[in-house]
């Protein structure tokens, strides 16, 4: 029954990515339990209102392409923990040139049987590092990163928070990322949770 519930868990989260980036909103809903939350560089809160905010962004012509690996899922009871290594890729454009943005991540999942069907409670995006590239050669493009100081973000996420910025969108209260205590204290909530407390 253990390995049934887990090829059912990482289904879940491979449907996830595709329903995400395809605009399937009814069906990317049902991935997620009525109460579930997500954390992501961009926003942090309700699921429901996180499909909302990429249903908007998609209307508008913003498209993202999450490629989602094996995930690594513990099981105890009706609770289940996943944890899956993501790539991000989104094509924007910043101050008129065309760029590819590559982010490498994690998403460490809360996940619980109910009425017999594995739903997501609990999503959060850990960031590992990123890269940003013109889609063509452009001295347009090194002149966009000359000004601001992107050491301000940390290493894990810089180049998706200087795309964000130049979208006028903001960061999340919190982003994760390997080595912030933060994260640490996630990892430890998520574990008490899968051991029933």
């Amino acid at each position: 029954m253990d390995a049934n519930d887990k090829h059912a868990c990482v289904e879940l989260i491979q449907t996830w990515g595709l329903y995400r980036d395809q605009g399937r909103w009814p069906q990317l809903l049902a991935t997620f339990v009525p109460e579930g939350e997500i954390s992501v560089s961009w926003f942090s809160g309700s699921f429901r209102e996180f499909v909302d905010r990429c249903r908007q962004a998609f209307d508008a012509g913003q498209r993202s392409k999450h490629q989602i690996f094996p995930s690594i899922v513990r099981v105890t009871g009706e609770r289940a923990l996943a944890e899956t290594n993501v790539v991000i890729l989104v094509r924007q454009k910043i101050a008129g040139v065309l760029a590819d943005m590559t982010s490498y991540a994690r998403f460490l999942d809360r996940l619980e049987r109910r009425g017999g069907r594995w739903a997501l409670v609990e999503r959060a995006a850990i960031y590992e590092r990123d890269r940003l590239d013109p889609v063509e050669p452009s001295e347009a493009f090194a002149k966009l990163f000359a000004a601001p100081d992107l050491a301000a973000f940390p290493e894990a996420y810089r180049y998706m928070a200087a795309r964000l910025n130049a979208a006028g969108r903001a960061l999340a209260a919190v982003v994760h990322y390997d080595g912030a205590p933060h994260t640490a204290q996630l990892y430890a909530r998520y574990d008490t949770w899968l051991g029933g407390r």
